[in-house]
């Protein structure tokens, strides 16, 4: 059975480590940060050291205690699940789900009286979250997801003459709508893939030269 003391200690610690991994997601402008990392971790472990204390609790009972712990597993989907938003085609926020994950794992394993593993745990979280992300933005050339409308005289060829604009900036088309208004003018829109570095204002401007472009707008 574990004393009131050794049991401070461990959510002590468990807040601690659930904060390290929350202040590097804090850092990085994410909605789940130092507070609910360090929250996670420590009801994690309160969630464990009250599952391993059950048979003290209730004496001649039956049952796995760690069933109790399992939960915590599922349930930390979704609170997960809050911090994942979709823009257009970009998912963003599942790195910072999975944080939460490891982070209520953390909680969990300081419960359960392993220490090593949970600082392990958390030394290996914080350098992949704080260096792996400066690496990708140094070496990976990362592209963004954006729609963009253009209001266009309803006449042949203006489509391709659009496309033929985004091409020669690297922009990928991956969909396409097309929806008349009024004035004899139809609205194109265009789900796109940039390339990293685009000069957006140049975009538009050469867009906006076009002939028979009314228009030009991005989300």
């Amino acid at each position: 059975m574990i004393d009131g003391p050794v049991a401070v200690l461990r959510l002590l610690l468990a807040a601690v480590l659930g904060g390290i991994v929350g202040l590097e997601r804090e850092s990085a402008g994410r909605p789940a940060g130092f507070r609910t990392h360090m929250l996670v971790a420590v009801g994690a472990a309160l969630v464990m050291i009250v599952s391993l204390h059950m048979p003290w609790l209730v004496r001649g009972a039956s049952g796995d205690p760690g069933r109790i712990a399992a939960q915590v597993v599922s349930g930390i989907g979704f609170l997960g699940a809050g911090t994942i938003l979709r823009e257009g085609a970009t998912v963003r926020g599942l790195t910072t789900a999975a944080s939460l994950w490891v982070v209520a794992g953390v909680g969990l394993a300081v419960g359960a009286g392993f220490f090593f593993e949970a600082v392990s745990t958390t030394v290996i979280v914080f350098l992949a979250l704080f260096f792996l992300t400066r690496l990708e933005g140094t070496f990976i050339t990362k592209r963004k997801f954006r729609t963009l409308s253009v209001v266009a005289r309803d006449e042949p060829g203006q489509l391709g003459r659009v496309a033929s604009i985004l091409g020669s900036y690297r922009v990928n088309i991956k969909g396409i709508k097309l929806r008349q208004v009024e004035g004899a003018c139809v609205e194109i829109q265009l789900h796109v893939e940039e390339p990293r570095g685009l000069d957006h204002a140049r975009l538009t401007q050469e867009l906006y030269e076009a002939d028979g472009i009314m228009t030009v707008e991005q989300d």
